[in-house]
């Protein structure tokens, strides 16, 4: 997108607050017009008060300057207030749009991107954005003003000087101009790298335990310091640019100064030039050099503002989940029934399912067995639409599930997988999460028992309102489990998916995990994936996968009797079972 029309779009957003930004303006702009007044009161007071010794200017002078700087000072403290509110008006509305797209985006969209780089757009670029729409805007219109004025006192006082004066907008036009293009590049670069920089962090926060006992910290260190070194030299590149440009402008200014001091001289020599119209005139041309320097610098921020828009709009711009569907369901029966269904992930085209088909009827349990990769998670993926079919059909009490409201779908489904996602909340927050408002303290506590998760509530400091700490890391693999069953439970969703819930468990976990699992399935359409096969035993109807095709479907005795796959991998686990039980002492 092009400068012009990332920032008219930047001005869009802050339409909503156009009374508190024309506020802004306004008082910037008043700002502004003060600026000439102070050198066109030396005149007067240098000519009255010192050459003519006039008592009135005497008198009068000093209170005219006092008077100036208030309001000055009223005016410039209203001015940026009022356009720091607006500012963070912006940044707070294009967060919350961009957390708004975060959670309807594809699941596609988090495979391919780290959270680093999601993060990093959210806390450092949307801040960057505030200096394009609403900081530049503010130096632009006040110094561009200031100047206009204070060229006009000058032209008053002498045209001649004031167009000598001016020899120095072309050389400004064009430095400006030359540097742009590598401003904004280095500005993106530096936006880009530091998201990387956020993703490597993120990674060794997150995987401190695993660096501490694998000695990963040299390897930290170093993948640190390269990006971290990244981020210093992109900020170097773009400090440079920006530099570069100010010497620049204020040679060619002093320049034109020096001239104007010969030429001025020669004036005053011949009495065109009196001591104050002079003195005014250097003060006008010497207020001149801080708006038209900060006019140069403006350019850097400006640069920097729009890499940081491409960035955050990129984002917004973001295709969110389909979601075609027109029908809509209120509690579903839980009939699913899975059609000539063939998937493959777009990113490396690989294969994933191939022509499954099968039907988990009303209440049955069907699980998914099959050695890793063989597509049993992707399978369960796309019931609740994580991903879609590349061809065939899935349907729901007989609707294509395309076809149903996406909401409509996902409040008929529950999920309780291996890695538990528990957020930094109280139990009770957590047990009804999504349905807090809707589910009573009773209905909490019935669930925790259902899940056999009150025994050790209880024991907390604080029962249900007591905080678990990121991801429920001060709860066990078990209790973590038991919270997340909790939660299903409170859904009452008809149709329920476990992910290998209880495959990373000891054995006195998995026993009141199990018994949590076994309250929780009944009357509900179950599909169930599970490494451990004694765990599946009673299911209805168990599928075999192997490289994404079922090979094998029938209950567990059937396929025992078959002696094919399923018998294999049970016998495999039968006697890894026997070795791992301890030999009784011989007496």
């Amino acid at each position: 997108m092009k400068g012009k029309d990332l920032y008219f779009r930047l001005l869009k957003h802050v339409r909503p607050y156009w009374r508190a930004f024309a506020a802004s303006v306004l008082l910037t702009a008043l700002l502004a017009s003060t600026e000439p007044l102070l050198p066109a009161l030396l005149k007067p007071l240098l000519d009255g008060s010192f050459v003519d010794n006039d008592p009135t200017y005497m008198m009068l002078m000093p209170i005219l300057i006092i008077g100036l700087f208030l309001i000055r000072g009223l005016l410039s403290f209203s001015g940026t207030v009022s356009m720091n509110w607006v500012s963070g008006k912006l940044v707070l509305d294009l967060r919350e749009s961009m957390f708004d797209k975060l959670l309807t985006l594809p699941t596609q969209y988090y495979d391919a991107q780290s959270s680093g780089v999601v993060l990093s757009k959210v806390t450092y670029d949307v801040a960057q954005v505030t200096e394009a729409a609403t900081k530049v805007l503010t130096v632009l219109i006040k110094d561009s003003l200031s100047i206009i004025g204070l060229l006009a006192w000058m032209f008053y006082l002498s045209w001649k000087l004031a167009l000598i004066a001016m020899v120095v907008t072309p050389v400004m036009a064009f430095s400006i101009r030359i540097i742009s293009s590598r401003l904004r590049r280095m500005s993106r670069a530096q936006q880009q790298a530091m998201g990387e920089m956020t993703h490597v962090l993120d990674e060794t926060i997150g995987g401190s335990r695993v660096v501490k006992i694998f000695g990963g910290q040299g390897y930290e260190k170093g993948r640190f310091h390269h990006i971290a070194n990244w981020v210093r030299r992109y900020n170097m590149k773009r400090v440079t640019a920006s530099a570069a440009n100010v010497p620049v402008v204020e040679f060619m200014a002093v320049v034109a100064l020096a001239v104007i001091i010969y030429v001025a001289s020669l004036q005053s020599a011949a009495g065109h030039f009196t001591v104050g119209s002079f003195v005014s005139f250097f003060g006008a041309m010497a207020m001149l050099f801080s708006p038209l320097k900060r006019l140069t610098g403006i350019n850097e921020q400006l640069q920097n503002g729009l890499a940081a828009a491409e960035s955050v709009f990129s984002l917004i711009d973001e295709s969110s989940e389909p979601d075609n569907g027109s029908i809509s369901i209120e509690r579903a029966e839980g009939r699913l029934e899975f059609k000539s269904v063939n998937f493959a992930y777009q990113e490396h085209g690989d294969v994933a399912l191939q022509d499954v088909s099968f039907e988990l009827n009303p209440g049955e349990t069907v699980a998914l067995v099959g050695p890793s990769g063989s597509g049993k998670t992707t399978l369960a993926n796309l019931v609740p639409r994580f991903y879609h079919p590349t061809s065939g059909q899935i349907l729901l009490d007989g609707i294509d599930i395309e076809e149903l409201r996406l909401i409509d779908l996902r409040k008929n489904i529950s999920l309780v997988s291996q890695d538990v996602v528990l957020f930094n909340d109280t139990v009770a927050a957590n047990i009804a999460y999504g349905r807090m408002d809707q589910t009573s303290e009773q209905e909490i506590v019935a669930a925790a028992e259902g899940a056999h998760a009150m025994e050790f509530i209880e024991a907390m400091p604080d029962g249900l309102n007591t905080m678990i700490g990121e991801n429920g890391v001060r709860l066990s693999g078990g209790q973590r489990q038991r919270l997340a069953i909790a939660r299903a439970i409170v859904k009452d969703a008809p149709i329920l998916i476990l992910d290998e819930a209880t495959s990373a468990l000891d054995s006195e976990s998995e026993k009141h995990v199990q018994a949590a699992l076994e309250t929780l399935m009944k009357g509900r359409s179950t599909i169930v994936i599970a490494h451990r096969l004694s765990t599946i035993e009673n299911a209805n109807r168990i599928v075999v996968l192997q490289h994404g095709k079922i090979i094998e479907t029938g209950n567990h005795t059937e396929l025992l009797a078959q002696g094919g796959a399923y018998a294999r991998l049970h016998r495999m686990q039968f006697a890894h079972a026997m070795e791992a039980v301890p030999a009784e002492p011989i007496h």
